[in-house]
């Protein structure tokens, strides 16, 4: 009878033909996931898998507990088999059913989390190849099945992330076979996210993580998007893939203090996925209110703990200055050491961070004092600390080109244009010619400034102006954003 059984469950296995099958469990799991709650997930996949060994969704979905653990930890001795791991979801994937959506649309998915994983490792030939892969994957399944909502949560960024790629890039673009559009791809993520139909929704969570990060750095409508946040009560509490987007938005965009609010209230339980981002946040959280020795142990936490390489340069330079406006300086340069030997360079802050580092000179201390609460959105503060200043108060050019720039966004801040747009302007004719990205910096801000007031041809010729300045700070990003402003003021 044994040996019956057996071969019974051999047999049927044998003829088990893979499936696509999102059942109940799996959309569990899904929900689990991205809730960042990957240990239930995990659970629920296990409980799916042995439900049915066949069912592909059960792969699909593995490829998000990876991609989340390594987006958010980044960890180096967990990528290559990690890796592998992608590799090998996407091979079965490939021997799947091919008459359905979720054929095309599966793959296209784990093609997605692999390059984006990959950039985070330095990997950029293979996140190229891996995100052309995505695109003509998705694009294809679009055709075939226009009516399934869900090719829209990845059609739609692809198309945003492709109409604004910086010059540096373009010839990426062109090799892969990008082309996009910001209005287009905007238009898709406005109807996801109000869709009714029923798998749109079901993937609301994704669409508005993404659709908020699109909204808030391409079509540069910052305040919109944290009203967004709050006014579709997303929940920034139990599901912390929402905190994260509110936190660090809520960071990004000078709300300090609801950033601190989300990530004080989230949920503490030990069920979501660990992850050292928390202290990094929360140190410029800190900082930002000028709170030094709470920020250092935020920063300290987040470089002890954290195994990637993004952002170390940047966490250990904001630890530096904790300490060096503390008066420490044994303990400022001990962690300006960190930023000389720790991390990689692969963003604009961490290269910013380093060049500093090598150049062995610290900021003035009223001005960095000024430029954190401006961070911080504390601009009355920030505008009373440079009360009585002028830019002859400071010995150096490049000291004297900061104070110009930093007057002029708190007062843009404030909502004193005139004010703003003179300092800017003065920013531009100083350091025009200058490494320190404060130039164009200030040009993106007045076509920003000009955007609002409805002038578009004057936003675009700033715009234009910042793009046209080279071999400064932070340009791949400063060119980025001046080219999505471009675009919005050209309808394109």
């Amino acid at each position: 009878m044994l040996l019956l059984l057996t071969l019974t469950v051999n047999t049927n296995s044998l003829w088990a033909a893979p499936v696509f099958d999102f059942n109940p469990t799996c959309q569990k799991a899904y929900k689990e996931l991205v809730q960042l709650r990957i240990a239930e997930g995990e659970t629920l996949l296990a409980e799916a898998r042995a439900q049915n060994s066949e069912n592909l969704i059960v792969d699909y979905l593995e490829g998000y507990v990876h991609f989340f653990i390594l987006f958010f930890n980044e960890n180096p001795s967990e990528y290559s088999w990690r890796k592998a791991r992608f590799e090998a979801i996407i091979e079965k994937l490939a021997d799947g059913p091919t008459n359905t959506p979720w054929y095309l649309y599966t793959r296209s998915v784990v093609h997605l989390q692999k390059a984006v994983v990959a950039i985070k490792f330095s990997e950029r030939w293979s996140a190229g190849w891996d995100l052309r892969k995505a695109f003509m994957l998705v694009k294809d399944n679009r055709k075939k099945y226009p009516a399934f909502v869900p090719n829209d949560l990845i059609y739609g960024p692809v198309q945003v992330a492709a109409g604004v790629i910086p010059d540096g890039y373009k010839w990426l673009a062109s090799l892969f076979g990008l082309k996009g559009s910001v209005k287009t791809g905007m238009n898709i993520m406005r109807n996801l996210v109000d869709t009714k139909d029923a798998w749109g929704k079901f993937y609301q969570e994704e669409a508005n993580f993404y659709y908020c990060y699109l909204q808030f750095y391409v079509e540069n409508k910052q305040q919109e998007t944290i009203r967004y946040i709050q006014q579709r009560q997303l929940d920034v509490v139990n599901n912390h893939l929402y905190a994260y987007l509110a936190s660090n938005l809520g960071i990004n965009s000078k709300n300090t203090d609801y950033a601190r609010t989300v990530i004080t209230k989230r949920n503490p339980s030990t069920e979501y996925l660990s992850t050292p981002v928390w202290d990094f946040e929360m140190g410029f959280v800190r900082l930002h209110h000028l709170e030094y020795a709470e920020a250092a142990k935020h920063y300290d936490s987040f470089l002890r703990h954290f195994k990637g390489k993004f952002y170390v340069k940047d966490a250990a330079q904001k630890l530096s200055w904790c300490y060096y406006l503390q008066g420490n300086m044994q303990a400022a340069n001990a962690a300006r050491q960190w930023v000389l030997t720790k991390g990689g360079t692969d963003t604009d802050a961490d290269k910013k961070a380093y060049k500093d580092a090598k150049t062995g000179k610290w900021p003035h201390p009223l001005l960095l004092k000024a430029r954190l609460l401006n961070d911080g959105g504390y601009n009355k503060d920030a505008i009373t600390l440079l009360h009585g200043k002028t830019a002859n108060d400071f010995e150096s050019e490049a000291e004297q080109l900061e104070f110009v720039y930093r007057v002029a966004r708190i007062y843009d801040e404030l909502g004193k244009d005139e004010e703003a747009i003179q300092f800017y302007l003065k920013a531009i004719q100083l350091g025009e010619h200058r490494t320190e990205y404060f130039a164009a910096r200030a040009a993106l801000q007045l076509g920003m400034l000009y955007e609002a007031k409805g002038n578009k041809e004057l936003a675009i010729q700033y715009f234009e102006r910042c793009i046209a300045m080279n071999d400064h700070e932070y340009k791949d990003s400063l060119d980025q954003r001046a080219k999505s402003g471009i675009a919005r003021c050209k309808g394109l």
